[in-house]
């Protein structure tokens, strides 16, 4: 089955009422707004400056964060990276296109990317960074399970899903030097090698849109060598005139964490080796950030764009590693708040136009509905979509969430809505259930005392399992039986 693609675009003009919206009728590229979602892998909520971080420097997204809509309440739909990175495409929870977990499943060919719904409309499309969707080879060993017989189905690039231009890697890369690791000792974390020779492979290859591996600008800073991608597409798109979306997936902070001299010499009283390289792979990256948000100024193109950063999930590892998921519960691979409530910022001159911080739960499925909403497009099948536009968000129009969030994640399950989240951190585990406006380090559980609210919030978790379980059937796709 090849990807469902589209002529053009199902517009609302109002309720009920849709037309095609074809070639000659589409605004001018001058007028539509461009697209840049960001986000980096494994950072933690008290990662950053903004968030009250005292150990990182940050500056550059703390200088954005000062510009945007700061999200207080921003979430990963999953707590592992996979999952959230499909979020982002589809503004559906994982569960619905058969990627529960990191390196599992792939991309659906009927799913419905942003990127193939942008494209129809005019957009250049670009990915730059960790992909995570599928693999990108069938003949070549690459990564977690690129160019396995086992694996051959899971093929399912950025190029085959919407992306006109690719710099992309099927997992994760070392943050510094990311085609080489030492050859002795390599572990999570190494101080950058003096000498790349002495390197051997890494085992992870960057791809572009034509399947092929890419072999030069390598060495050095990982997040600068995606941002010397993205850069140049940017231009490109601009100058022809053409509005664009970017999803630019840094790798950092992600294991293994190797940041290069000047980096790791801003943390002098960091001794410990994967301390010191952590910490510096985020300063590395938070200079791409300010690398990026001048360039949109040097092309006069910032007001008109969106520009969003956050993180796929919470900090790896336990509370004694370098990561930060400040004072909430849970880390990495859970569904308490420390594993999927990230950083999370919006900046859009046009649409926010002063800076303020807002409690608002968002997710990363809202991206989706949030784009769309601005091109007046809906989907053309009605198929289930977990994100909301965020739209009245920015306008200060929208002040609770219309629906809740519904997370599950190897047998956990929660449901999070404006003030309640509930939660079951086990399959036999009792419901536990939580104030997260007045009790946001979920360290006491008021299930005894609302039983009415844990039973009407727990039919509603069962009942949206179910859909994304039929949804998980194929039942969504047009050409189901």
């Amino acid at each position: 089955m090849t990807k469902l693609t589209r002529p053009c675009l199902l517009v609302l003009l109002s309720i009920g009422q849709f037309i095609w919206l074809g070639e000659a009728s589409r605004t001018h590229a001058s007028e539509l707004p461009n697209f840049v979602l960001v986000m980096c892998d494994d950072l933690g909520w008290g990662d950053v400056g903004f968030n009250g971080g005292q150990i990182i420097q940050t500056p550059c997204l703390d200088e954005m964060a000062q510009h945007s809509l700061q999200f207080s309440r921003f979430y990963a739909q999953a707590p592992v990276c996979s999952p959230t990175r499909g979020s982002c495409m589809t503004g559906r929870h994982p569960f619905r296109y058969g990627i529960p977990y990191a390196n599992s499943g792939h991309m659906k060919p009927p799913e419905l990317t942003l990127a193939e719904l942008l494209r129809e409309h005019g957009y250049a499309t670009g990915h730059f960074g960790k992909w995570h969707l599928g693999t990108l080879t069938r003949t070549v060993r690459d990564a977690n399970r690129g160019g396995l017989p086992k694996h051959v189905g899971d093929y399912a690039p950025p190029q085959d899903n919407g992306f006109e231009v690719c710099f992309s890697t099927e997992s994760k890369v070392p943050t510094y030097d990311p085609m080489l690791k030492p050859a002795k000792g390599a572990g999570n974390a190494w101080d950058a090698l003096a000498d790349p020779a002495q390197g051997v492979a890494y085992g992870t290859y960057y791809w572009n849109e034509k399947g092929e591996r890419v072999t030069e600008n390598l060495a050095g800073c990982n997040s600068r060598i995606i941002m010397d991608r993205a850069e140049p597409f940017l231009r490109r798109s601009v100058a022809d005139g053409r509005p664009f979306f970017a999803v630019i997936w840094f790798h950092s902070p992600h294991l293994p964490v190797v940041a290069g001299p000047e980096h790791r010499a801003l943390y002098p009283d960091a001794d410990d080796v994967r301390t010191r390289n952590y910490y510096g792979c985020v300063t590395a990256m938070d200079q791409q950030m300010g690398r990026l948000r001048q360039l949109l100024r040097e092309l006069n193109v910032q007001d008109n764009t969106m520009l969003a950063f956050c993180s796929d999930n919470g900090p790896e590892g336990k509370s004694s590693d370098p990561g930060s998921a400040g004072h909430f519960r849970g880390r990495k691979r859970s569904l308490y708040e420390g594993g999927i409530r990230v950083p999370g910022l919006i900046e859009w001159p046009r649409e926010v136009t002063k800076h303020r911080v807002t409690d608002y739960p968002a997710v990363t499925s809202d991206y989706l509905p949030t784009i769309l909403d601005y091109l007046d497009v809906r989907l053309p099948d009605g198929r289930p979509v977990d994100g909301v536009s965020l739209r009245g968000v920015f306008q200060r129009e929208m002040h609770e969430r219309p629906q809740p969030i519904g997370f599950q994640s190897r047998g956990q399950l929660a449901l999070s809505d404006n003030r309640f989240k509930l939660i079951r951190a086990k399959p036999e585990s009792p419901w536990q259930l939580f104030d997260l406006l007045d009790d946001p380090t979920e360290s006491n559980d008021v299930a005894e005392d609302h039983p009415e609210l844990v039973d009407r919030m727990s039919q509603t978790l069962i009942q949206w399992q179910a859909s994304c379980t039929r949804s998980s059937q194929g039942l969504d796709y047009p050409d189901s039986p």
